[in-house]
């Protein structure tokens, strides 16, 4: 795969960034591409490994090594094909997913994997360019009328493998537009919202019908759902926050990341708000509680709104700098990262928890912390109190929302509150009720969710077909 000793004679070369202090000042992509030549040569670092290891940590099961020899061989709509072939939407995956592929491939051993993930996104931008993304309609309908909750990453992907089946495939999305969390969790920085609404113009253009601003079992009772459909595939979020209990939650200034995040998305695109509260950053010192990728695009943002400071806290201890590979490769390591955002300029600091939150009149002024152990017990006379106007919480999701639409369909749930399905046949305690994506699984990645989606297509299609040829 590729040139035989690509990997011995070329040096890895991955994208680069504009500078930090040019990128806060917009919220529009800064990562700078590969021109051609170099994304080819990175390709040509693609050995023939025999195993290839990478396989093993994509969801999608994308043919990595086969499409990084049609780079290399300068056959660019043919990797595009062999792309689109596992992943419906590799133009997004190429920009926010954390690359599982890269830790897997063999030349990590030595950390220098192939730059996967850049050559995936060159290779789907290079076919939007070329107009080689084009609407796929059905030669025949099957007559089968099938609807989608939720126009996430599982629910998109779903839908478009299912149109392309013949089926009347109906998506109901609660918000104005399509896309889920991609559209309202990742900021514009991160993706911009024009991928989103162009393959919702070529789905729509393959049949796929949107009916958004439609929340199912509070607009539209589940009776009707299930009445006017002959199957039905619950595709929506795990968006249930992990809370903060603790004296002073209820200060103004406290905020979910995910009622922060989706009020700058909106502002951007201009959607309105509607009548919600504003939270800005403009000005104010800044805590995000929680390490994770949301807590990093709470921190991107809250650069480009103005924050004096951002700080970003963590009750799990430091990670190492490196991983052992002689224990964990392929599999994904526990390592010290640093995000785009974060080396934007934010302290971040771990093994903290909060114990309580004050301020005067109602408004936030300090968060008060103690350090733990590594069993998570508070240190005796660690404590320590930070500067906070804003506090945003990040700390994850536990669940999907209950209320209205799982609690009006009782559907089975497992012991972590999602929707009870297992991962052959998607299928929930009720016979024509499928789910996929956060939705059965938990939070998880983007790339996890389209596997979900089409797969679960595989399985509604044989449900109502009989047989699927759709792929897994």
């Amino acid at each position: 795969m590729g040139k035989v000793t690509g990997f011995l004679e070329i040096d890895r070369q991955d994208k680069t960034y504009r500078p930090a202090g040019d990128r806060v000042r917009s919220y529009d992509e800064f990562v700078i591409p590969l021109d051609e030549p170099s994304v080819k040569r990175q390709a040509a670092r693609c050995m023939d490994c025999g195993i290839p290891y990478c396989h093993t940590g994509c969801p999608v099961n994308n043919q990595i090594p086969d499409w990084n020899d049609l780079v290399y061989n300068d056959d660019w709509k043919e990797a595009a094909r062999n792309l689109y072939s596992t992943n419906n939407f590799p133009e997004i995956t190429g920009r926010i997913c954390p690359a599982p592929c890269e830790e897997a491939c063999t030349l990590n051993i030595n950390n220098e994997p192939v730059t996967i993930k850049t050559i995936e996104c060159a290779v789907a931008d290079r076919a939007l360019e070329q107009g080689w993304v084009v609407p796929i309609p059905p030669e025949e309908k099957t007559g089968k009328r099938v609807a989608i909750v939720g126009s996430g990453p599982a629910g998109m992907a779903a839908a478009q493998q299912l149109a392309r089946a013949g089926h009347e495939v109906h998506v109901y999305e609660k918000h104005a537009k399509p896309g889920g969390l991609l559209r309202y969790g990742i900021p514009d920085f991160k993706m911009e919202k024009k991928l989103i609404d162009a393959r919702a113009e070529q789905m729509e253009a393959e049949g796929v019908n949107f009916h958004y601003g439609v929340n199912v079992g509070v607009d539209m009772s589940v009776e009707t759902l299930e009445g006017d459909h002959d199957a039905v595939l619950l595709a929506g979020g795990s968006e249930a926050p992990r809370d903060l209990p603790v004296e002073g939650r209820g200060l103004e200034g406290v905020h979910f990341a995910m009622d922060f995040l989706p009020q700058q998305n909106r502002r951007v695109s201009g959607e309105p708000l509607g009548n919600v509260e504003p939270i800005l950053a403009a000005g104010k010192h800044v805590l995000v509680i929680g390490g994770g990728d949301t807590g990093s695009d709470c921190i991107g943002t809250s650069f480009r709104q103005g924050a004096i400071s951002v700080t970003q806290l963590e009750i799990m201890p430091k990670p190492p700098e490196h991983e052992n590979k002689s224990m964990v490769w392929p599999h994904w390591p526990m390592k010290m990262r640093t995000s785009s955002s974060q080396a934007e300029g934010a302290e971040r600091d771990w093994s903290v928890m909060t114990t309580r939150l004050t301020g005067r009149n109602g408004k936030l002024e300090k968060l008060h912390c103690v350090r733990v152990d590594d069993d998570m017990k508070p240190i005796k006379g660690s404590d320590f109190e930070l500067k906070a106007e804003l506090v945003l919480l990040a700390m994850g999701f536990v669940h999907p929302v209950h209320e209205g639409l799982i609690e009006a369909l009782k559907v089975e749930l497992d012991e972590r509150g999602n929707v009870l399905a297992n991962e052959i046949s998607y299928q929930t305690s009720l016979e024509k009720v499928f789910t996929a994506g956060d939705m059965r699984r938990g939070q998880s990645l983007v790339v996890w969710a389209i596997r979900e989606g089409r797969q679960a297509a595989n399985t509604i299609d044989a449900f109502l077909m009989g047989w699927s040829d759709l792929p897994r």
